[in-house]
């Protein structure tokens, strides 16, 4: 790979658009073949809706294949949707499984080098080379995120830190020593980072960091902003979910409009998530995705519950991979309260633009006597919190007022003393639904 070229495969990443379309569709046919030929469940699930595997034509007949969920995967735990012999599979990946059996997935030899290849081309495409020094937070184990990155940064020929999550003044102390120029993370831990930095001594525009590839949790452009002004870095918004790969599924790049899918490897739908109709580029929905390329667990339109919507337009990077919006929220994770529908990264969006208001909140959710109720517990800077209780009273009640002129909900704020609300070295807790304990 020599040092000049700007893509990792420029034939490839700036394909036309027939190009793509007729790569998607000859993997399409391979794909669906081989899912009806190994696995009972598609088998079974593809002959129910009629679908003959050897009359995929066009890319128009992917609306004929039914949805596969995560119900889907945890109803058939552990191997059941496999596509290969146990004996071909060399990793498993799984969830947490914290609200029933785990989704697990598998991949061969070739699925890991495919893994690779996607996301060292994502990474190459934005500027790391084989001269950075790529520091990955995530954790390592069944979560895909840490061994994605690792594995991506050395087909780059990077120096790798497989430092995991945690310890996170070790986290700064490597970061300064070893001179990391990338680091692959959540976004929330990077704001902790900022935190504890701040408190410890550490100036990030000390340090190397160029780069920060952050994923697995949804977050805002306010979000962005603070990273990205706390952290002196270029905060990319990384997406991938284990089910369909892991890390490496999209990325944005330094444009920061928009993710570029890898669509020779996977197809991106939207539907509505009510009716599943597949909706027009543009329009608001569930993400969907079919994968091309993978062996061990191909999926045929997984419904990944992520709300977010296509952009099918020029872009400044060269790129002509299509692009989805970063994902707002899950559907799953919509809250719906006195009818209206509303997700926690609307609320972000209004507190993260408030002076004085420190980026750590948690949204708690109620019923009281038969009624919904919602407040926000969010955190004050310091020299704030020892203001006058009347002026923080007034600071409570504008901040309401800013939430309902933007959201259209009364939603109660309560300020909280820094440094009160817990802290995540993962994936950050933003909602606490009361409404499920009772």
């Amino acid at each position: 790979m020599t040092a000049n070229k700007k893509f990792w495969d420029e034939n490839i990443s700036t394909a036309s658009k027939d190009k793509i379309k007729e790569i998607q569709l000859e993997r399409l046919r391979k794909t669906v073949k081989h899912c009806y030929k190994n696995n009972n469940f598609y088998k079974k699930r593809l002959g129910d809706a009629g679908v003959n595997p050897d009359k995929i034509n066009s890319l128009e007949d992917l609306k004929k294949i039914p949805f596969t969920t995560k119900d889907d995967l945890r109803d058939n735990y552990p191997f059941g949707l496999f596509c290969t012999p146990l004996s071909e599979v060399v990793r498993v990946h799984a969830s947490s499984g914290t609200t029933g059996n785990p989704t697990v997935v598998g991949y061969t030899k070739n699925d890991l080098d495919m893994w690779a290849e996607n996301l060292a081309r994502i990474m190459y495409d934005v500027g790391v080379r084989k001269d950075d020094i790529v520091q990955v937070s995530h954790g390592f184990g069944l979560f895909t995120g840490g061994f994605g990155f690792l594995s991506a940064a050395e087909k780059i020929g990077c120096m790798v830190i497989p430092i995991s999550g945690g310890v996170t003044e070790r986290q700064l102390k490597v970061m300064k020593d070893y001179k990391s120029t990338v680091i692959a993370c959540t976004p929330s831990y990077c704001l902790y980072m900022a935190e504890v930095a701040e408190n410890t001594g550490v100036k990030f525009e000390d340090l190397n960091l160029k780069f920060g590839f952050l994923g697995g949790e949804p977050w805002t452009d306010s979000m962005k902003d603070e990273i990205e002004k706390r952290l002196k870095i270029k905060a990319l918004n990384s997406y991938g979910l284990s089910e369909v790969l892991g890390p490496g599924v999209s990325c944005e790049c330094l444009e920061q409009n928009g993710l570029h899918i890898n669509e020779d490897h996977f197809i991106a739908e939207i539907i509505d998530p009510d009716t599943g109709k597949t909706l027009d580029i543009g329009e608001k929905g569930e993400l969907v995705f079919t994968s091309l390329t993978k062996e061990a667990f191909p999926v045929l339109r997984y419904r990944t519950k992520d709300i977010s919507y296509l952009i099918d337009e020029p872009c400044a990077c060269g790129k002509t991979f299509i692009k989805m919006a970063k994902p707002m929220g899950r559907s799953d994770d919509m809250l719906i309260i006195r009818g209206v529908n509303l997700f926690p990264s609307q609320i972000e969006e209004v507190l993260l633009k408030i002076k004085d208001l420190e980026p750590h909140y948690l949204i708690v959710v109620d019923r009281v006597n038969y009624m919904d109720t919602i407040e926000v517990w969010v955190e004050v800077s310091e020299k704030i919190f020892h203001e006058k209780i009347m002026d923080l009273e007034f600071f409570e009640k504008s901040i309401e007022e800013k939430l309902y002129s933007s959201i259209g909900i009364r939603i109660k704020v309560k300020l909280k003393e820094p440094k009160t609300i817990e802290r995540s070295e993962g994936k950050a807790k933003r909602v606490w639904d009361k409404r499920k304990e009772k």
